[in-house]
């Protein structure tokens, strides 16, 4: 049973050893779980599981080896199924609030429901969508969700009203994950990494040297005297490139959290950022409504901006060959006689550092986004989760 546990881990992308599931064993002979399930989980997963990252994946794994040996109180996958009706959740709020405000003075016995709760996951055998009485959606049952109950037992879906004293099948260290699209605080976060200080700055020595002055009051006999030296600044200048429009729509609200991300990270000493449709051509726009005429010139970039810049560019590379190979491919714009794959060699040519992130990159080469492969094989491409962008951030501040 265990080796099967051990061997699920591992495709579930945990990087277990031998030697952990020896520990393990030990762990049962010395009886530090008892004969409890729960105990067994977080012995396990304390000895298996070596970052928080990982928890929603030993999750997926521990259910998957132990699914016959539940709790009372836990649902299986046929349930959630029956229970997943997120496409009407706003119908279901609408048609729930009259009752809601008619039921916010009833006191809830909590034992008493979580009773009928078990005895409704030992009966029901079929899904059950308004009513009363079974685990269900959209009805005025204490289990289930978008229901227009107050208090209860909410399985599966999205939380609603937030009065539910309890949720069951819920995962719960999803947004733990390092492969998952991030937020802002994540972007702030993995921003932290490029930091490059330098003193070379024409400005007064108004910092104190701590080293300096404990070497110099060590040589003058114990006798203080202060060492000031120039603050260190991050010298680290940053271009932003983002896709926007089309297929890159539904990120966003995540090209918002990193645009605004950068501008939190005040420690750089210049930020400049930039919007194109598909593929960078001739223009790059101000703002990310992409105008035409709100624009400055690639080329005027290029200029203006020199080859320290470190380049971050984000977009999903879904584009036609067209838009890609021809110097007539652009249909918002001006191509300035050159193709979008001569503008992107421009940019790897003209800066030193340049990285490509994709919130939805295709693993490997993908022979049914042509273009994307190709611009993997110019730029470093990363996904746009929290282990690419640190992954990103890495190869930006590497010295060669």
């Amino acid at each position: 049973m265990f080796i099967n546990f051990f061997e699920t881990l591992r495709e579930k992308g945990l990087h277990v050893t031998l030697g952990e599931l020896l520990d393990l064993q030990e762990a049962l002979d010395k009886g530090l779980c008892g004969s409890s399930l729960t105990q067994f989980y977080y012995v396990a997963r304390m000895i298996l599981v070596k970052s928080e990252t990982d928890y929603d994946k030993y999750d997926m794994a521990f259910e998957e080896c132990f699914k016959a040996v539940r709790h009372e109180t836990e649902v299986g996958a046929q349930m959630l199924r029956w229970l997943d009706k997120s496409d009407m959740l706003e119908l279901a709020h609408e048609e729930a609030r009259e009752h809601l405000n008619k039921m916010e003075d009833l006191q809830i016995d909590k034992e008493d429901v979580e009773e009928k709760f078990k005895a409704r996951l030992k009966e029901q055998d079929s899904e059950h969508n308004g009513g009363s009485f079974w685990i269900g959606t959209m009805g005025k049952t204490s289990f289930g969700n978008m229901g227009g109950n107050v208090g209860g037992v909410r399985v599966g879906g999205q939380t609603g009203y937030q009065s539910a004293f309890s949720v069951v099948g819920a995962r719960k260290y999803r947004d733990f994950r390092d492969d998952r699209v991030i937020d802002n605080r994540q972007f702030q976060m993995a921003f932290r990494r490029l930091r490059q200080f330098s003193t070379r700055l024409d400005i007064p020595e108004s910092e104190l040297d701590i080293d300096g002055t404990v070497n110099k009051t060590c040589s003058n006999g114990g006798c203080l005297q202060i060492v000031m030296q120039k603050p260190r600044k991050n010298s680290v200048k940053l271009l932003l490139l983002m896709d926007s429009g089309g297929t890159m729509i539904p990120y966003s609200t995540l090209l918002n959290d990193l645009f605004q991300a950068v501008h939190k990270s005040n420690h750089y000493k210049d930020v400049k950022a930039y919007y194109f449709h598909n593929c960078i051509y001739s223009h790059l726009y101000k703002t990310p409504e992409c105008e035409n005429g709100d624009w400055v010139e690639t080329e005027w970039m290029f200029r203006k901006l020199d080859s320290d810049y470190k380049v971050i560019i984000v977009g999903d590379a879904a584009m036609a060959p067209e838009e890609l190979y021809s110097d007539s491919g652009n249909y918002r714009g001006p191509n300035g006689g050159l193709s979008g794959y001569e503008w992107l060699k421009l940019v790897r040519n003209h800066y030193k550092k340049v990285v490509w992130l994709n919130p939805k990159m295709a693993p490997g080469r993908a022979p049914w986004r042509e273009a994307e492969t190709a611009i993997k094989e110019m730029f470093p491409m990363y996904k746009l989760t929290v282990d690419g962008l640190n992954r990103a951030m890495v190869k930006l501040m590497a010295n060669k």
